[in-house]
């Protein structure tokens, strides 16, 4: 195992101290990890086919808390877009991608609990992958979270905590209990680990277009995580040399919640003050104070990408479509296709080929109303 660093005043922390954020701004780690040279399209024959195939990008290797998680299929929407099916995933939601680097790295500094915080497809994945690793874990969640999500939650074992208030409140309630003694915070906002393995999305991608990547992503945002993941990807693919030229992130919010767009489109740098928020069909991206808000902005420029955002109508339609062409999605994980299936928007230039994750399956939460 590596370092934690700040990005912002270059605190470092062991791993193994269970030290969830910087104890001097308080902010999220990035992880001192460099990966390995040797990936190859022609040595991933004969590897497991899970996303610990990618042996050398990962900071974490030989799992023993692996449910099969990744190689999840991409299937074409239409001439240019294409689907990245996540929501086929051990739990039926890309977060499994992130929850299982979590849970191995829990496993292996074997603290007296695990504690997680989720709007419910995260909190799944957590519960999951600790029955998994026989660790105790209590997960905190919204008033309000989808009953089947919370049933599932329950249904791995995990102690489930319903905290009164927003999802800012049950990350507040959380965060307390992770800063007693022994306790590990599973955080897929402030762990690293998670956006290692989110990133191997991209690496999928990647091999399964024969060494190459769309021009665009397109990526439904509330705290981040699978963003991040695909800009880490992209970052180390160009490094290793095994793509030319990084895709372009659309990174898309629910218009009732947007605070990234709207930081976004006003040229700042962080979030504006006092942003709104209303209630929206796309709960798992509804975060208005995402704590990766300055990384997620920056990442975005940096691809030359933009922010789009969709209304709930938009959001109901574009579920009800997907179904229609055998989807079954739930609604957070329909916001891309609601974005792009009838182009990107005024000032956008139309891709040659995007791809669209469906995060998460329409079991989790039916169909909208």
């Amino acid at each position: 195992m590596t370092t934690y660093h700040c990005p912002q005043d270059g605190t470092r922390s062991a791993v193994s101290a269970l030290t969830w954020r910087c104890p001097v701004c308080h902010g999220p780690w990035d992880l001192d990890f460099t990966p390995a040279p040797g990936l190859a399209l022609n040595a991933l024959s004969g590897r497991a086919n899970s996303l610990w195939r990618y042996e050398e990008i990962l900071p974490l290797s030989a799992p023993s808390v692996s449910l099969g998680e990744g190689r999840t299929p991409l299937v074409p929407l239409t001439d240019t877009v294409s689907a990245k099916l996540d929501h086929l995933m051990p739990t039926l939601s890309f977060k499994d991608r992130g929850a299982v680097m979590l849970a191995e790295l829990a496993r292996r500094l074997n603290p007296d609990r695990v504690v997680a915080d989720s709007s419910g497809n995260a909190g799944t994945s957590i519960a999951a992958y600790c029955a998994r690793a026989g660790l105790p874990c209590t997960v905190y969640v919204p008033e309000g979270t989808s009953p089947k999500k919370t049933e599932q939650i329950r249904a791995h074992g995990a102690r489930l905590v319903t905290v009164p208030g927003d999802r800012e409140a049950t990350a507040l309630a959380a965060r307390a209990a992770a800063g007693e003694p022994g306790a590990f915070y599973a955080s897929h906002v402030f762990n690293p680990y998670f956006l290692h393995g989110t990133k191997t999305y991209v690496y999928e991608l990647w091999e399964d277009l024969g060494g190459r990547l769309p021009d665009t992503l397109a990526v439904p945002v509330g705290n981040g995580t699978l963003l991040l993941g695909a800009a880490l990807a992209t970052a180390e693919l160009h490094a290793l040399g095994l793509i030319a030229s990084r895709p372009r992130l659309i990174a898309v919010q629910a218009e009732a919640v947007a605070p990234l767009a709207a930081a976004f489109h006003a040229g700042a740098d962080d979030l504006l003050p006092g942003a709104a928020a209303a209630p929206t069909l796309a709960e798992g991206i509804a975060i208005p104070r995402p704590p990766r808000a300055r990384q997620i902005l920056a990442a975005v420029r940096g691809s030359g990408g933009t922010f789009l955002t969709v209304t709930e109508d938009e959001i109901r339609d574009a579920q009800r479509d997907l179904a229609a062409r055998g989807f079954y999605v739930e609604t957070t994980g329909v916001a891309c296709w609601a974005a792009v299936r009838d182009g990107l928007g005024q000032g956008v230039d139309r891709p040659r080929s995007v791809v669209v994750p469906l995060c998460g399956a329409g079991l989790k939460t039916g169909m909208a109303g």
